[in-house]
């Protein structure tokens, strides 16, 4: 790459780590095709002509930057069709297709095609033309899915065949690998591209990476062009740089933007609410983004749980990632409050947290690029707290089949991302389940979710009355005159879950509603639980209570009933209701 040959002492300094990596293997000659993929439609810093830092796209940062000393460097999409990077080299192009035309009776000069059948060609022949003359030439190919998508080759049309093809025998072919050449494939998801490629030993993968801290510091400085901070925004500068984890610069650029235009101030709670906004709507539904309102101190009961989750915030307050567990399986009965103590850890740490959505789809090649999307967005967010509910179901397992192998191979990248240790601290997952007992021993095992925690109904009179407190604050339901709520709770209520008393609650507002009055009274409560038959399902309740206990890596979490039982008697009761409940 002649201009970085002509740096001085270190001559990768100051370029974007994902243009290191590029450098450095361009350096050992053992490959002229790089796949670049990630944030690819981020903007990228670049030496100003003055001086300071200016931020161009991807395409302009090849071309000008790393790519600058080149003799040629061409670009080449489906839609724009085959251009030169400058007047000059453009002129040299059509002149080379000239002769083409003149040879073969051809007129691609006067409508350069844009179908990669005849681009492609044109462009090879044109490449081994000046290769052979010494030209130094660099080719940039954006939105390379479209020409060589995920797929089986047996389903691929003539011409994604013919490009694939194509790319393939210009990665490993001699006269470009000896020369002075270069093939940049663009794709936002290295997932969406055709295995042959992605896979390929002759091409390398290079990730460009969402802004870090320190990069999003540096560009915010560049928007606010000698601004002082507190004239556009609340949050100081190193606030935002932190609050703004997984945004481009281009949406950075947006917001700041925004704000200058309608004269309006960057809050703490307009920055999150933009964040979330702009996140969901950069996921296309793939994660939602949930703002957690509590934190531990509102949870009732599971006071294990709760002493578990606060020794963990405080080390990742201190900064001790190293000792904080890859990830928790929560497990227990429907109405546990799973999801809402995952949630309120989150708060209780102050990270972002967000739940997995539906990332699946029916097209090959779609959902292991989403998948992909994901995983990047999570990296760059960090440190994010992760929730996925109903786990057992929602991730499959390594064995299912019959659609091609997605199924098999999502599983496998979540587990694998989920198992890297580079990430602990950083990414905390929550696999959240009434059935552990079915989640893949893959996922549950230590170096992924490590700590199972067992979650159960109140077993105490103190404990009832602690949920039925909280339950009522969170229903805006006020009963003064309640000495103890477990007094007026019917006996074959005992087992009640946090929902069943919601349930209770509003019954009892609504009652008192309907007899005209704002507040509710113990009548209310009392006629309404004496009234409440909640859903019973017996066998179900006690096949998630042992799964639990089964599943549970803390003794110190199992109530006094369950702590004393033994395993052994645990796995013969558990299959004895399986077996019930598969003869319904």
């Amino acid at each position: 790459m002649p201009k970085i040959r002509r740096r001085p002492a270190n001559p990768l300094e100051g370029f974007p780590r994902w243009a290191q990596r590029l450098a450095e293997r361009y350096y050992t000659r053992s490959v002229a095709t790089f796949l670049l993929h990630g944030a690819v439609r981020d903007l990228q810093p670049m030496d100003g002509a003055e001086g300071g830092q200016r931020f161009v796209p991807l395409k302009t940062y090849l071309a000008e930057e790393l790519f600058g000393s080149r003799d040629l460097v061409l670009f080449y999409d489906r839609s724009s069709g085959i251009r030169a990077s400058t007047p000059e080299m453009q002129r040299d192009l059509l002149r080379a297709v000239e002769g083409y035309d003149a040879m073969y009776g051809s007129d691609f000069a006067k409508a350069m095609p844009k179908d990669p059948a005849r681009a492609l060609q044109i462009l090879e022949n044109y490449m081994r033309l000046r290769v052979a003359d010494g030209r130094s030439i660099a080719l940039v190919i954006d939105f390379a899915e479209t020409l060589a998508p995920a797929g089986d080759i047996s389903h691929m049309g003539g011409e994604d065949r013919f490009s694939l093809v194509t790319l393939t025998k210009w990665a490993h072919d001699p006269q470009f690998l000896s020369a002075d050449v270069s093939v940049c494939l663009i794709v936002e998801n290295l997932a969406e591209l055709s295995p042959r490629l992605a896979r390929n030993p002759y091409a390398a993968a290079i990730e460009i990476a969402l802004p870090d801290e320190t990069e999003r510091k540096d560009f915010i400085r560049s928007k606010l062009d000698g601004r002082r901070i507190k004239s556009v925004s609340e949050v100081p500068l190193e606030g935002l740089a932190k609050m703004t984890a997984g945004l481009s610069r281009i949406h950075l650029d947006r917001i700041f933007t925004e704000a200058f235009e309608r004269d309006l101030r960057i809050t703490t709670e307009s920055l999150k609410e933009r964040k979330k906004e702009i996140i969901q709507a950069e996921c296309h539904g793939l994660l939602e983004f949930i703002e957690p309102r509590w934190n531990l101190e509102a949870v009732a009961g599971h006071e294990g749980a709760k002493s578990l989750l606060r020794g963990a915030a405080n080390a990742l307050k201190k900064g001790r990632t190293d000792v904080l567990p890859m990830g928790y399986l929560f497990s227990g009965p429907v109405g546990t409050g799973k999801t809402f103590l995952a949630t309120c850890f989150a708060g209780d740490i102050g990270v972002p947290c967000v739940k997995f959505l539906n990332f699946r789809s029916q097209w090959q090649g779609v959902t292991e690029g989403n998948l992909e999307k994901i995983f990047n967005l999570l990296k760059a967010m960090w440190p994010v707290a992760v929730i996925i509910d109903e786990a057992d179901a929602f991730l499959g397992d390594r064995d299912a089949g019959g659609d091609s192998g997605t199924s098999s191979r999502v599983f496998a990248a979540i587990a694998s991302f989920m198992g890297n240790t580079e990430y602990r601290g950083k990414i905390i997952w929550f696999l959240l389940t009434c059935r552990p007992d079915l989640l893949p021993i893959d996922l549950k095992r230590q170096g992924r979710a490590e700590e199972h925690v067992a979650l159960f109904y109140p077993q105490t009179d103190a404990e009832r009355d602690e949920l039925f407190r909280v339950v009522a604050k969170k229903c805006e339901v006020e009963i003064a005159s309640v000495e103890s709520y477990s007094k007026v709770v019917p006996p074959e209520l005992k087992d009640c879950s946090g929902a069943d008393i919601e349930a209770a609650l509003v019954r009892a507002k609504f009652r008192a509603l309907a007899d005209g009055r704002t507040s509710v009274a113990t009548e209310d409560l009392t006629a309404v639980l004496a009234n409440f038959i909640p859903p019973s399902y017996p066998l179900e309740i006690e096949l998630q209570n042992l799964a639990a206990v089964q599943e549970c890596t803390s003794r110190a979490l199992l109530p006094d009933s369950f702590r004393k039982l033994d395993r052994a008697e645990v796995n013969q009761r558990l299959r004895q209701l399986k077996a019930l409940l598969a003869e319904r």
